[in-house]
């Protein structure tokens, strides 16, 4: 049975109206086609005021359905050949991340990222998508692969965070975080990172420097996530919707304080609903960025991906302290980052 949302509710009842409609139309044989065209047209309205209008916390929830598109179903429909490599050739083979050198419409290609799983046992094989150091270590031995040979890279993005682990930590989790995000900063091939699902703090930005940088419609992408935001300001999880607005989260507040490159459009209802039509959205850009991104010689690459990130949350300050406006190109610095 497909997972239905509270805020989902008027849908499904509608659709229960035209089910219930569709059985007496065939058991009595009488013509209901204008009931039904009147309750259809009604539907479809209904879909896209709830879908076009939702709040934080709701794409919060949709971009954790259990039904979503996750990085393997992704792999599986925009490559013609995959072969999956493992470990960080240090600790062992995590299995929250996953990559390996793939084929997209004949271009080779490194592909990385997080993989939750789809069932309960699958879940806790995959940790959740939660990765550990050795994870990290594992996408960037993968990266450095992909620099070596000249392919370029793109990062399929879903988890809820860094796991906290002490074990994480005593391997080094903020080390191994940290390493990639200078390392990516300065890889000499194009990259490209899209987040699928859940982008949640430094889990999310260990495989998340890239020249282009989108999210999918129904994403989220911030610092924390809104239940552990709630229970940190207001000792609760119940502020969580507060916490999901408060934090700008979604992909068109991300879009608009320049954070992000771009929004990939999801089909109505989200991705869920169609894996094969939001798969090939995300070919097509990719497709479009590679044919641009290597035009560019590995210098222009690196020198325009860290200008880029350095101009995040810019501000200017007077001698008095001040905070002026900021100039062409830069932003104030937003709460959450």
């Amino acid at each position: 049975m497909e997972t239905t949302f509270d805020f989902e509710k008027p849908i499904a009842d509608l659709q229960m109206q035209i089910d219930k409609v569709h059985q007496v139309a065939e058991k009595t044989k009488v013509d209901m086609s204008a009931t039904l065209s009147e309750l259809e047209s009604k539907l479809e309205k209904t879909k896209h005021n709830i879908y076009e209008n939702m709040t934080g916390w709701q794409k919060v929830q949709m971009s954790r359905h259990a039904d979503r598109p996750q990085t393997f179903d992704y792999i599986n429909l925009i490559c013609e050949e995959f072969i999956e490599l493992h470990g960080d050739r240090n600790v062992g083979d995590d299995k929250a991340i996953v990559g390996g050198f793939a084929s997209i419409s004949g271009q080779p290609i490194m592909v990385i990222g997080h993989q939750k799983g789809k069932n309960t046992k699958e879940r806790q094989f995959r940790n959740f998508g939660m990765a550990n150091p050795e994870g990290y270590r594992k996408a960037l031995r993968l990266m450095k692969l992909a620099e070596k040979f000249n392919k370029p890279v793109l990062t399929l993005i879903d988890t809820m965070g860094a796991y906290p682990g002490i074990e994480a930590e005593e391997r080094g989790q903020g080390e191994a975080i940290a390493r990639n995000l200078l390392e990516m900063s300065i890889l000499k091939v194009p990259v490209i990172c899209i987040i699928i699902g859940e982008g949640a703090s430094g889990g999310a930005l260990g495989i998340g420097i890239g020249d282009k940088v989108y999210m999918l419609e129904h994403t989220w992408y911030s610092v924390i996530s809104p239940e552990s935001c709630s229970s940190i300001l207001w000792r609760s999880w119940d502020y969580k919707e507060n916490a999901a607005e408060a934090l700008k989260l979604t992909s068109a507040d991300m879009l608009k304080n320049g954070l992000i490159d771009g929004v990939i459009p999801e089909p109505l209802g989200g991705a869920h609903h169609d894996h094969k039509k939001v798969a090939e959205s995300v070919k097509q850009q990719v497709q479009a960025d590679l044919k641009i991104l290597q035009r560019h010689s590995p210098e222009e690459l690196v020198a325009s991906r860290i200008a880029k990130f350095s101009q995040m949350g810019v501000v200017e300050e007077s001698l008095t302290g001040s905070t002026t406006q900021p100039g062409p190109g830069e932003r104030t610095r937003h709460p959450h980052e």
